[in-house]
């Protein structure tokens, strides 16, 4: 490793990313390039940018030195860390900001970021809306997480609560956040951690640094303490000495990358979500009022979030449901990533896209069938799953109708609007629906509505007409970041002399 100048395009134009250690950058001697996806194949493409790469022991001496944030942001009150986010939200919404040495438009930012995920420009600057409401609001946010507490106690270190002495212990001065390249929007979750005082270590996702390292320039720009602020481009074993020496850190990823750390509570895990919509008797008995509902549930944000529902259980009718859900999510097709109505992101490679398609489909049969291709055929259109626009693969919207729950492709989770319709009686929905991040239950039966309050394996529940996707940011979204942060202590404040 090497630090360099302050240079962010090179001689052929393409992009530099750095790392940032305590704020500042610093370029690194081993870098990784990140194709444009429409150009994969294409002897001629140059990168769209390249990412310096911080070696485990280079982020490991960084981490050593996690005091200077908790002194920096310790400086200062929450009241001002909110106003200072308020002002980076801002910032990366609207502003022009530092890339390396050169500076980052908006346009830039969308273009950049479509070009290495795949995301419709459109769609990132909908993510972009979702950031910027979570900085904005940031007192909203953390009213939400703290359950009301007065923040200034968060400065003192103790106060009084309902008449009684009351005190919270910061788990670690370093919140290390590694991180998916699915989706903008998840880049919300770790940002109240300035706020509450507890620095940053991020690893971003090997497709989308853009994001977090905006982020990291707007929070800078506001007046962040620049100790407070690490970002670290990494491997595996970069990632796992974030994990293993942050006190508390956020780790995403599937069930293989989240179930290594499983049980450790230091890390809070972001995996698979799996969310379902629920239908009972009487409201799959009316399915059709439901469509548009189930349509976004499945297929919002190009059907790349864990808050996308993965699955519909219903007590009845569930062959019309599916046959009714398809041919709506038919309409979808792939477009261009420029095009302001394209709603589907593209797949790393037309392989990448074929292999999962022939997965899907090597495991259908034993009572589970696609219906969305003569859906797509009905509209007139091709019955391959994969597509093709701009140069880029797609898959189509899916539904897979399973007679079973017990199927595999019944809790299958894919990043593209993939969805399964699976029947199962009133009487045991809440029971065999399993871990779900995200469950909408369309219900009036109060044993039902009881049975899903009551069940550990839901994260977050919508009773009533609610899409899975929709999130307010004043409710835990999955796990509770303050609670993950911090712990209250026993506290007891008798004045001095006053016990003889």
């Amino acid at each position: 490793m090497a630090g360099g100048g302050a240079v962010a395009l090179g001689a052929d134009g393409v992009a530099t990313i750095p790392l940032v250690r305590g704020g500042e950058s610093y370029h690194s001697l081993t870098t990784v390039e990140l194709p444009d996806l429409r150009r994969q194949g294409h002897k001629t493409s140059s990168p769209v940018a390249r990412v310096s790469q911080a070696n485990p022991g280079l982020v490991a001496r960084d981490l050593a030195r996690s005091g200077a944030a908790r002194q920096a942001l310790e400086a200062l009150s929450v009241a001002e860390l909110i106003a200072i986010c308020k002002r980076a939200g801002e910032l990366f919404l609207n502003d022009d900001l530092p890339l390396g040495g050169a500076r980052q438009s908006v346009d830039d930012y969308l273009r950049q970021l479509s070009a290495t995920t795949g995301m419709p420009r459109a769609m990132a600057r909908a993510n972009m809306g979702k950031v910027h409401y979570v900085l904005d609001q940031m007192a909203t946010v953390l009213g939400g997480l703290t359950r009301g507490l007065d923040l200034s106690l968060l400065d003192r270190g103790y106060g009084e609560q309902g008449g009684r002495a009351i005190s919270y212990r910061r788990q670690s001065d370093l919140l290390g956040a590694v991180l998916p390249s699915n989706s903008p929007g998840v880049h919300s979750l770790w940002l109240p951690a300035i706020a509450l005082k507890v620095g940053l270590a991020i690893k971003p996702g090997r497709q989308e640094p853009w994001t977090p390292y905006r982020l990291a320039q707007a929070l800078l720009a506001a007046g962040c303490p620049r100790a407070a602020i690490g970002f670290y481009p990494t491997s595996h074993a970069g990632a796992a000495e974030i994990l293993q020496r942050c006190g508390r850190s956020l780790l995403f990823g599937d069930a293989k990358t989240v179930g290594s750390w499983a049980g450790d509570e230091r890390v809070q895990l972001h995996g698979p979500g799996w969310s379902k919509v629920v239908l009972d008797e009487e409201a799959a008995a009316e399915w059709p009022v439901y469509l548009d509902l189930l349509a976004a549930s499945v297929a919002d944000n190009g059907g790349r979030s864990c808050i996308n529902a993965s699955g519909v259980w219903t007590a009845r009718n569930s062959r019309a449901l599916a046959t009714g859900l398809a041919e709506r999510l038919a309409a979808i097709e792939a477009r261009a990533l420029d095009d302001p109505q394209a709603a589907l992101a593209a797949m790393a490679s037309r392989e990448a896209a074929q292999a999962l398609s022939d997965y899907i489909d090597a495991r259908l049969g034993g009572g589970a069938v696609d219906l969305s291709a003569e859906a797509r055929v009905a509209r007139g259109g091709n019955a391959s799953r994969v597509a093709e626009a701009d140069g880029c693969a797609f898959l189509l919207p899916t539904v897979i109708h399973c007679e079973s729950p017990d199927h595999p492709l019944a809790q299958a989770e894919f990043l593209f609007p993939f969805v399964s319709v699976v029947e199962v009686a009133g009487s045991e929905l809440a029971r065999r629906i399993g871990a779900s991040l995200v469950v909408t239950a369309l219900t009036r039966d109060p044993e039902l509505r009881a049975d899903l309050i009551a069940s550990p394996f839901v994260e977050r529940l919508n009773l009533g007409p609610i899409p899975t996707s929709h999130v307010t940011w004043d409710q835990p979204h999955e796990g509770n970041l303050f609670s993950h942060l911090y712990r209250q202590r026993a506290l007891q404040d008798v004045p001095f002399g006053a016990v003889a």
